[in-house]
């Protein structure tokens, strides 16, 4: 097959748009097909190695207050690129500039879309603006209701999509490098200066934007013995710094590095209610960390309370400390539900998971001639 992926973000970008895009357009080269991304165009110092495909790269602007995000400006690269490439599919990345263009592009041309659903974008319009979820649900149904199938990663997030009213609603989870992530990397000389005392060590490990509320560590991070560790970059560093004063800010880290940053937390917390999936929490169970994690959405897929982790009402500080205090002085708890973590996540393969999807693209063009040949 030849398949489009259009993406609203794609490496150097660190995130799970980014990162699922190229897992994807990876998982469709070793399977012998054949991909091209359409991506917005990066700064002019980033780098743009390691990508298994072409890639095309639309005009675009850095997001005001945010300029990690870019945003696609209008532009006829996108319908020149997915002619040239005579697609068979569309894979739309979480649409929501670049990919309504993609869709639109998609339907002129006569092509099968398939739009994945990422970001919980009304959950956004409540952090940012206080208002808004209705409008955000308004775009999300219009756009996903044009494309052939949309894939939801999570059992919360299809969920959401029917009753907003979104037809063709598919499951499709993520997969999690478990040779990359594992237990083994777990390094004392690393954990001895992150805690020159002994302490616990509690990490959080994503994006630094208000979504993802990372000040909920701020009363775990008080506890005595306890040693706060955050990866990651974005524009409520700053204020994060001073909120929790004594914790560790280690900023973006990739590849083995942040492999062995995950193995040798002792427990992992994300505090963001907003997840579709949450892909930093199947890394820290690969690497066979205990898990504290919101009671919503994605993390209801991926933590089995009280066998690999702890979830917890969303958006309360002190229920945090108190799942983080509870495995604080029970070593061996923490080794259990770590070790169900691993076992928990160890079929979970982007191989797995891609092959699924190409089972859903070779669905939808069945579905099309099916539709021609009535």
């Amino acid at each position: 097959m030849r398949v489009v992926i259009v993406t609203e973000s794609f490496p150097p970008d660190v995130n799970g748009v980014a990162h699922c895009a190229l897992q994807t357009a990876r998982h469709l080269v070793d399977r012998g097909h054949a991909p091209l991304v359409v991506a917005p165009a990066i700064a002019d110092d980033a780098p743009d190695g390691g990508v298994p495909c072409p890639v095309v790269r639309v005009p675009s602007l850095p997001l005001p207050g945010y300029p990690q995000v870019r945003v696609a400006l209008p532009s006829r690269r996108l319908a020149a690129a997915i002619t040239a490439h005579r697609a068979d599919v569309v894979h739309l990345a979480s649409p929501f500039v670049l990919g309504v263009r993609g869709m639109a592009a998609a339907a002129r041309l006569g092509l099968p879309a398939v739009a994945v659903y990422q970001t919980d974008l009304a959950g956004y319009a409540r952090t940012y603006v206080g208002a808004g979820e209705a409008a955000a649900w308004r775009r999300i149904r219009s756009v996903h209701t044009a494309a052939d199938l949309t894939l939801a990663p999570s059992g919360a997030a299809l969920r959401d999509l029917e009753a907003h009213g979104v037809p063709r609603v598919r499951l499709w989870p993520r997969g999690v490098d478990t040779a990359r992530f594992r237990p083994g990397l777990r390094d004392e000389a690393l954990r001895r200066s992150l805690a020159p005392n002994g302490e616990l060590v509690v990490g959080y490990v994503g994006r630094l934007a208000p979504e993802k509320q990372v000040e909920l560590l701020s009363e775990t991070c008080e506890l005595p013995g306890v040693r706060g560790v955050v990866v990651g970059d974005g524009p409520s560093r700053p204020a994060l710094e001073q909120a929790l004063p004594g914790a560790v800010f280690l900023g973006r880290r990739t590849g083995e590095d942040l492999a062995r940053i995950f193995a040798s937390l002792d427990v992992f917390v994300h505090t963001g209610p907003f997840e579709t999936f949450c892909q930093t929490v199947q890394e820290a169970m690969a690497s066979g960390v205990p898990v504290v994690a919101p009671a919503a959405g994605g993390p209801l897929d991926l933590v089995a309370h009280g066998r690999t982790g702890l979830l917890v009402p969303p958006r309360d500080a002190a229920v945090v400390r108190d799942a983080v205090w509870s495995m604080a002085a029970d070593p061996a708890l923490r080794a259990a539900y770590g070790a169900a973590g691993r076992t928990t996540v160890e079929g979970r393969t982007w191989a797995a998971v891609g092959d699924r999807l190409i089972g859903y693209y070779a669905d939808v063009l069945a579905g099309r001639r099916t539709a021609v040949a009535a």
